[in-house]
């Protein structure tokens, strides 16, 4: 990759790399679960205050469910690093799996929706 330098006023060459398309393309991936991560993130949280609301004898039971939500949410955002520290395409591979986790978490989140009202 061919990078772009800049000279300052002090005399040091400062380049940066250019991103390829994988990388760029890995970059919007990431762009894409950390927003994705922060809606989550709201809505783990409205769905433990609707849970604080209830009587005693559910909030236990939402409480865990919630636990559950931060697991896998837990568990995308560790795919979605793993993803953001790789170099070139091999990113492309553990793509999958974050895919898995996303879509695990949103299972999650539908199921959660569904009990805690």
């Amino acid at each position: 990759l061919e990078g772009e330098c800049l000279r300052p006023l002090d005399g040091q060459l400062f380049c940066a790399a250019k991103k390829n398309k994988g990388e760029a393309k890995r970059d919007a991936f990431v762009q894409k679960i950390k927003a994705k991560i922060d809606e989550w993130n709201a809505e783990i949280n409205r769905l433990n205050a609707k849970a604080d609301q209830t009587e005693a004898n559910v909030r236990a039971e939402y409480h865990d469910q919630i636990q559950k939500l931060k697991r896998t949410r837990d568990d995308a955002k560790q795919k979605m690093q793993k993803i953001q520290e790789t170099k070139g395409d091999v990113w492309e591979d553990l793509k999958k799996g974050a895919d898995k986790a996303y879509d695990a978490m949103n299972e999650a989140l539908i199921s959660a929706r569904e009990r805690i009202k």
